[in-house]
């Protein structure tokens, strides 16, 4: 780990499952949780199963006993690693969560994971002094943290988050299909009468529009890159993205640092690199200056050095 108290660490970088396979060791076989310090501040994203590891690398310190936690969506593996997060269980631990809805809804969808016959010991039996907060407005403040919650297309209530933080911007997406809208229209293109064509590609150029401003010029960039083309066309309308178009959507908004992020457990560490190296030429081809790195279990950066 960076000597700096100011970072980014990835602990879960996989999507859907947890895949702790030989040939997936390099990238790293946890599902989401990226941990994001600041000084004394830790803002956690996700409570995939790198939550887990977080946790039990929190209890060898005794400097922090304070965080937040910050989930895009209710699916298990962006929970799921929460039953087994060991400072929940520890008295003298505040830990704050916050996610999609309001305070009633953020409180039952993380415990009701932790109920028979699901799971032995349920959320009564966390000891930390837990604190549900739910966005005011889209936005939520944590210490030196300003973040900004914004919808994204995914089944199910889904946030992605803008994070503000020691002048850097951080744009953390873990679930997001981008080309949505373009599947929606070809399903339909047979409906349409040519006014309606108009009108459909008004719409889709000003969302697409709204959604680079959301992280136009970001430092860090972190999203769903789940699928390969040929995969992505069996799998349109599941909520996840093709590499290519998070590349390409990030190039637009002048990223300075995209990582490859939420890929598929199917996909072996020689996969993803060549999906990496893929990504590199297409940027060449653009002459784009943008750093695209895959995002691997245990890589760190300093914010201070962005």
């Amino acid at each position: 780990m960076s000597d700096s108290l100011n970072y980014i660490r990835f602990w879960g970088v996989r999507g859907s499952y947890p895949a702790p396979f030989g040939s997936h060791m390099r990238v790293g076989g946890n599902t989401s949780c990226v941990e994001i310090r600041a000084d004394d501040h830790i803002l956690v994203c996700d409570g995939g199963s790198g939550i887990i590891p977080l946790g039990n690398s929190l209890m060898a310190q005794q400097d922090i006993k304070e965080l937040m936690i910050i989930i895009t969506h209710y699916h298990w593996d962006h929970i799921s690693g929460l039953p087994f997060f060991v400072p929940a269980f520890v008295p003298g631990w505040k830990i704050h969560i916050s996610a999609p809805g309001d305070l009633e809804e953020i409180e039952n969808r993380v415990s009701n994971q932790m109920v028979s016959p699901y799971f032995p010991v349920e959320v009564e039996m966390w000891m930390a002094d837990i604190n549900y907060v739910m966005a005011k407005d889209c936005k939520l403040e944590y210490g030196p943290f300003k973040i900004e919650t914004f919808n994204v297309h995914h089944p199910g209530s889904t946030y992605g988050y803008r994070i503000q933080v020691r002048g850097k911007t951080i744009v953390y997406v873990s679930d997001n299909e981008l080309s949505f809208i373009d599947r929606t229209i070809e399903e339909r293109k047979d409906e349409l009468d040519p006014e309606e064509w108009q009108l459909i590609n008004a719409m889709q150029m000003e969302e697409r529009i709204k959604a680079l401003e959301t992280i136009e010029n970001s430092h860090v960039f972190i999203h769903d890159a789940q699928y390969t083309p040929e995969d992505y066309d069996k799998k349109r309308g599941w909520g996840h993205s093709c590499f290519i178009d998070t590349v390409e959507f990030a190039d637009d908004a002048n990223v300075k640092q995209l990582y490859l992020f939420h890929v598929d457990p199917n996909y072996n560490d020689n996969k993803i690199e060549d999906l990496h190296r893929q990504s590199l030429e297409l940027l060449h081809k653009r002459r784009s200056s943008m750093q695209c790195r895959i995002a691997r279990e245990g890589l760190t950066i300093d914010l201070d050095s962005l």
